[in-house]
């Protein structure tokens, strides 16, 4: 990777973690399927809510595409290949790695009621230490999820 797509790539994952948090939910919109079925062309959306209530998305697409290293279409969608499983989690799951690759914090609930992520695996544990109650994957209790890749969730448009 030349030093321009390196920068470029590190502005995209700076952009994205701007617009992204642990735990949103990145939408995808198929635009098209190849002839063979191996190769497609989706779409990044995310919701955002205006001042006055209405809903709105952003497309990410380009900073997306940046991140991931996927070239984008005709469609404005990125293009990925393969085929036999689901292709926009796929897409979601390698955003999440890229953003996170530390992993993130688990929504958990504070002794004083009130909820809220770890910033890091050190005020993780320190919030387990004081009795917060996390409930990760696979019955994880730590507060820290070290995939990245489980950091969004995912929704088709």
């Amino acid at each position: 990777m030349t030093k321009q797509a390196t920068t470029e790539r590190d502005e995209a994952i700076t952009r994205l973690r701007e617009w992204i948090k642990p735990g949103d939910t990145v939408y995808t919109l198929l635009e098209h399927v190849s002839r063979s079925g191996m190769q497609r062309e989706i779409r990044v959306l995310l919701a955002r809510t205006a001042a006055d209530g209405r809903i709105y998305f952003i497309h990410p697409n380009h900073a997306t595409g940046k991140a991931l290293g996927y070239r984008q279409g005709k469609r404005d969608g990125l293009i990925v290949g393969g085929c036999g499983m689901d292709m926009g989690f796929h897409l979601v799951s390698n955003l999440g790695r890229v953003l996170f690759p530390d992993g993130f914090g688990v929504e958990g609930t504070y002794p004083n009621g009130s909820t809220g992520r770890p910033a890091s695996r050190v005020s993780a544990a320190r919030a387990v230490e004081i009795g917060t109650k996390f409930q990760g994957r696979n019955g994880d209790t730590s507060g820290w999820d070290n995939d990245g890749g489980y950091a969004l969730r995912h929704e088709w448009l």
